[in-house]
């Protein structure tokens, strides 16, 4: 079931290319085992099933790793995604050749299983922030050639998304400013060398004395300031100094046990935690046969 559009402008084709590398390395020349054991006309039924409470995401693209398998499957899903489902839900229903499903097994229950552990952290985090206003965002601190999925997963949990890559946002960090000999002189570098306004500016901070510069120098260049790993006093003060010019991001340490409290602060526009899928645990389902 597709729910809230997450899907409509999802690079599917992309995907698609994915998942195809993906059987490949994991099936090879062919499943040894299935295809000693299992009759090719043998029919099976197998349901997915939720091993402990949490948010779904992934369906679309478990159902696609059976089509790409075996176009003849048939998967069946009463789930909705971006809701909490309680443990022990049974999310879909597998219809088809016994060894169609079972090639397509592990890479499907990969795909959801990853996906689902994203979507159910950004839930949590969300539901902890408990500050609609305030965007809460991922990074790029994502599995290689997965952060289509990843970032997708994000939204349906609830969350937004950052830049995708380097391409589509200018995002000035602290090495960019390492290498250009301070905050000051980037600044100037970046008021000569953009071009156009078609890409939002951010620019990292690491200090109150930095944010002061941006405040200076930056204001008919920069769109965003990051400020990272300042603690809440010093995020009070930047708020203060801030005054609107800029859309403020906050990143850095922050998690379930602490977010509540950039919630109840006024001014804060967005929160990054890479955490979101650089360390999130996947979600428990599985595949059961059933007579």
């Amino acid at each position: 079931m597709i729910g809230k559009n997450y899907y409509r402008n999802f690079d599917f084709k992309a995907a698609e290319s994915y998942i195809k590398l993906a059987l490949k390395e994991d099936i090879g020349s062919g499943d040894v085992t299935t295809d000693t054991l299992i009759p090719t006309k043998n029919k099976s039924r197998a349901l997915l099933v939720l091993k402990e409470s949490g948010v779904v995401a992934g369906l679309e693209l478990f159902k696609r790793v059976y089509k790409l398998v075996d176009p003849k499957v048939i998967v069946r899903s009463s789930c909705p995604e971006g809701v909490a489902i309680k443990g022990g839900s049974k999310i879909a229903e597998i219809i088809g050749s016994s060894r169609s499903i079972l090639k397509a097994e592990r890479l499907s229950l990969n795909i959801i299983q990853r996906m689902s552990g994203i979507a159910t952290a950004a839930y949590c985090l969300k539901r902890k922030l408990g500050n609609d206003k305030i965007k809460l965002v991922d990074t790029r601190k994502t599995t290689p050639n997965f952060r289509s999925f990843e970032k997708l997963a994000v939204k349906i949990g609830g969350g937004d998304n950052h830049r995708f890559g380097l391409y589509d946002m200018v995002l000035i960090k602290d090495n960019h400013i390492e290498a250009n000999g301070g905050i000051e002189n980037t600044l100037k570098v970046l008021k000569k060398n953009i071009k156009s306004k078609e890409l939002k500016v951010e620019i990292e901070v690491k200090d109150i004395v930095e944010f002061k510069t941006v405040l200076e120098h930056g204001r008919k260049t920069v769109d965003i300031v990051m400020l990272d790993n300042f603690d809440i006093e010093n995020i009070k003060k930047a708020l203060k100094l801030n005054k609107g010019a800029f859309k403020i991001e906050i990143s850095g340490g922050v998690n379930h046990k602490n977010i509540t409290e950039y919630g109840k602060l006024k001014g804060i526009d967005i929160i990054s935690v890479g955490a979101l899928t650089h360390s999130v645990r996947s979600l428990d389902l599985s595949l059961e046969f059933v007579s």
